[in-house]
């Protein structure tokens, strides 16, 4: 009894002025605004002192002027509509799909492709998981290579040829919004786009295209280092036509997605 007795005045204080704050609607507006403030500040102030809120992993590098002009079709589509291109971390996600989705790997994306829904498969690892034959039938005809799928066909990507000429002023574009995009890169866009979906043509072209990109990959690599080097650059003659089409650019850009990261080696970086 002479427990609750003594507790009794003090319950009845907080009580009485818990009363008075709710009864003053200015007061409580702004006591809320500063619950609010702190709670917003206590999230945001340690990212100033980071000197990157995105970690930097070794073979994320921007796309080749081939990929990027494959991922502004594929946006023109609106394939993003349909596919994701984000693996959540859950268990049936990467069972699926493969290891969750880095920031690292959509920093050089603007606008980004995570998406919003799944009418199709996350697109996120697609990339080597199919031969460019494969990509090129179901492009053509989704339902040959699915049967069970409503996607519809996209058959004149084969038949619209693209020549680049424009694909130095889209590098430039996207190094304004931070892209690292060297001079060497946008001087060289032309000779790369071509290289990328021809390198019998000019293996020189295709080994200067390849250096550029890797640099870019692996800013650290030793080149006295005794293992090989890991190609960066997928480069081929993609829809097997004589033309340089539509058709090269997307699958260069899908054969290319998920496939920067070496998982087998990866470490996260527990600090952030």
């Amino acid at each position: 009894m002479a427990d609750q007795h003594s507790g009794g005045p003090k319950y009845g204080f907080w009580t009485s002025k818990h009363g008075y704050i709710e009864r003053n609607v200015t007061l409580l507006a702004v006591l809320s605004l500063i619950v609010v403030a702190v709670g917003g500040l206590v999230q945001i102030v340690p990212l100033f002192y980071l000197e990157n809120t995105i970690e930097d992993v070794e073979g994320v590098r921007p796309y080749t002027p081939l990929e990027l002009a494959g991922r502004d079709i594929y946006i023109r589509e609106g394939c993003y509509v349909c596919h994701s291109q984000m693996i959540r971390p859950m268990r049936d996600e990467f069972e699926r799909y493969g290891h969750y989705s880095l920031a690292a790997e959509s920093k050089y994306d603007h606008p980004f492709q995570w998406g919003s829904k799944r009418t199709g498969p996350d697109l996120a690892r697609v990339g080597g998981r199919y031969s460019d034959d494969w990509h090129v039938r179901h492009m053509i005809n989704p339902q040959s290579m699915v049967p069970e799928s409503i996607m519809p066909g996209y058959a004149f990507l084969i038949e619209r040829e693209i020549d680049g000429r424009h694909i130095a002023d889209l590098l430039r574009t996207h190094r304004l919004v931070g892209v690292p995009y060297t001079d060497e890169m946008i001087d060289n866009a032309v000779a790369d786009f071509r290289a990328q979906a021809d390198p019998e043509a000019d293996f020189d072209a295709a080994d200067a295209l390849e250096a550029r990109y890797f640099a870019a990959a692996y800013p650290s690599w030793d080149a006295n280092a005794e293992a090989d080097p890991p190609i960066v650059v997928p480069a081929r003659n993609f829809d097997s036509r004589p033309e340089l089409t539509e058709m090269d650019a997307v699958i260069a850009y899908l054969q290319v997605l998920g496939t920067m990261v070496d998982f087998s080696t990866y470490t996260p970086d527990e600090s952030r």
